[in-house]
């Protein structure tokens, strides 16, 4: 069986030798994905085959760097992220299309998560990559902690100034860290920089407040009594809240998730500025990990249309608004 497994052995250094000289000269993103199913394939039929680690590591291998290569050519694709309607902006506006428009990813048999993989694979350094290719990480593991590391490098210092109008998301830290997939894939420490109860609380928010002021904070249903908790740090007292229905559910471990709360909190006295009564559940789809609807800031603006106001936990700027937090430029 040694000997089998021997000859295996080379006859793939063999194969796997030409199959580095096809992707070199691969020059599509059509042919890349091509040669990386090819290597998947071969690498499934080695492990049925019984053909030994080494063969399947080669085939593994391979497919990895034709998937990096794929993700190269995709970073250098003007709608490398999928879009179907490219190009740029005519004066009046209209949206002109490139005379030979390169295909879109449903075109190319691509999934958005694929090209973001693909993607992600070719801005890898050598060292990281490399330590994928070898299977002493996985991908998903290399890339959480990039992501985790990017973010922890990012020193943003807190806002200065009175605000009468205050919006934010923290990125509450969980017990439940889902590494198996238990309520979010990877859990959100593994999307952005989770804080715990005490650094949130210990947050100067306070200081941003005007003694008449209202501070609408984001809780998911398991941290509800600590939201509670980081409101009162702030200044704030608890008055109403709105259900964000996400229409799609998440797994939970008690019940199936698909509602976050939106309190209402003041500090001083700080009633709205419209009589208007907003329904207090809004029913709008989810979309990418813990984004929020902005549905919800036209609802508070339509509230409370006086005022300066900040998003703290922001991850982009707004007309209007101020915003402090890691992601914002």
């Amino acid at each position: 069986m040694d000997n089998v497994n021997s000859e295996t052995a080379e006859n793939s250094l063999v194969i796997f030798s030409q199959a580095s000289q096809m992707l070199a000269e691969a020059d599509t993103i059509q042919k890349t994905k091509e040669l990386k199913d090819l290597a998947l394939t071969a690498a499934d039929w080695a492990k049925r085959k019984g053909m030994g680690e080494e063969a399947i590591r080669y085939a593994r291998s391979y497919a990895l760097e034709a998937e990096r290569k794929m993700g190269q050519l995709l970073k250098e694709t003007e709608r490398a992220v999928g879009a179907d309607k490219a190009g740029r902006v005519s004066l009046d506006g209209s949206r002109l299309l490139p005379s030979n428009p390169p295909p879109t990813l449903s075109e190319l048999g691509l999934s958005k998560k694929e090209s973001s993989e693909a993607q992600k694979l070719a801005e890898l350094p050598e060292e990281q990559f490399h330590e994928i290719k070898e299977a002493k990480k996985t991908k998903t593991q290399v890339f959480r902690e990039m992501k985790r590391a990017e973010v922890q490098h990012k020193v943003v210092e807190f806002p200065s100034g009175k605000y009468r109008v205050l919006y934010a998301d923290p990125p509450w830290q969980y017990n439940d860290t889902c590494d198996d997939g238990a309520i979010q894939s990877g859990g959100a420490r593994d999307h952005y920089r989770t804080m715990s109860i005490s650094e949130l609380c210990l947050l100067p928010v306070s200081d941003l407040a005007d003694d008449n002021s209202v501070l609408f904070l984001w809780a998911t249903s398991p941290m509800l009594p600590e939201a509670l908790q980081v409101a009162k740090a702030w200044g704030f007292a608890y008055k109403a809240s709105f259900i964000w229905d996400k229409v799609k559910h998440n797994m939970g471990h008690y019940n199936s998730v698909r509602h976050e709360f939106l309190l209402i909190c003041t500090k001083g006295s700080c009633l709205p500025d419209s009589h208007e009564l907003i329904d207090s559940v809004q029913s709008i789809e989810r979309a990418e990990h813990s984004a929020k609807p902005e549905e919800f800031r036209t609802i508070i603006d339509k509230l409370y249309s006086n005022g300066k106001r900040i998003e703290l936990f922001a991850r982009r700027r707004v007309a209007n608004w101020s915003a402090w937090g890691d992601e914002v430029g």
